[in-house]
């Protein structure tokens, strides 16, 4: 019986993703050529390559030309989203992400934009603003080693922050929460959404995203004690790069 040319680069593409999950393959190895491939399983060259790509499309590896297929650094950021309103040990008032990122012994930084804002009615509804209202957005395109990780977009209503630390460039070594506390405005309530999509071309050039790469958008609303909301915080999280990990107690 003849097997369908489909299964055919699924079982080679099949072989080689065990491979990279593993370990047999680490980041940075090199598959098989193509031609090493198709002697090996005794498949076409379209076969080969539809396997490839199938690896590609799914974020374990690369194509280069002259170098031929790479295995991507794979290392996911572990993310409690829980844990952000958390206090820190004392002497540790370190931004979120920061700390997130340095208590897996690896290296955070972010390029910072401030902007004045009439957000999207999406925002807006979300901050409980009236018509014409503005708001005050921090911008954050985040790394890991130097790697693009994922993009935050942090909004305020914009005359909570307007003369606070908020409202000015730079880096805010313990955090923009902090400071709203500082402000009266603590947030003892948070409500998540997220969802999966694909990223527009301006997430896919800023992230340096891979060939079907998708993204998690992650939206997190902040309200104070009022049951105000303070915040609304859209990260734009590379599915490959992201784990995102909730813990439920009922003790």
């Amino acid at each position: 019986m003849k097997v369908a040319r489909s299964a055919l680069y699924q079982q080679v593409a099949s072989e080689l993703r065990k491979a990279i999950y593993s370990g047999v393959l680490g980041p940075g190895a090199q598959l098989p050529t193509e031609d090493e491939l198709r002697a090996r399983h005794g498949v076409s060259r379209n076969t080969v390559r539809l396997a490839l790509g199938e690896l590609v499309n799914e974020g374990l590896i690369t194509r280069a030309p002259r170098r031929g297929s790479v295995v991507r650094d794979r290392r996911p950021l572990l993310i409690h989203p829980q844990r952000e309103l958390e206090p820190h040990p004392a002497g540790e008032l370190r931004e979120a992400f920061a700390y997130a990122v340095e208590k897996e012994g690896r290296q955070p930084s972010q390029a910072i934009t401030i902007e004045t804002v009439s957000p999207v009615e999406e925002i807006a509804s979300r901050l409980e603003l009236e018509d014409g209202d503005l708001a005050l957005v921090r911008r954050r395109l985040r790394f890991v080693d130097g790697q693009p990780y994922n993009t935050n977009d942090s909004y305020f209503p914009y005359d909570l922050v307007a003369n606070s630390e908020i409202a000015r460039p730079g880096d805010i070594a313990r955090g923009a929460n902090r400071v709203l506390e500082e402000l009266g405005h603590g947030q003892v309530r948070v409500v998540d959404d997220i969802w999966a999509r694909m990223p527009n071309q301006e997430e896919a050039e800023r992230l340096q995203l891979e060939l079907g790469t998708p993204v998690v958008v992650y939206v997190r609303v902040g309200y104070d004690s009022g049951d105000t909301p303070v915040r609304v915080a859209v990260s734009v999280l590379p599915a490959d790069k992201h784990l995102i990990r909730y813990e439920l107690d009922r003790r």
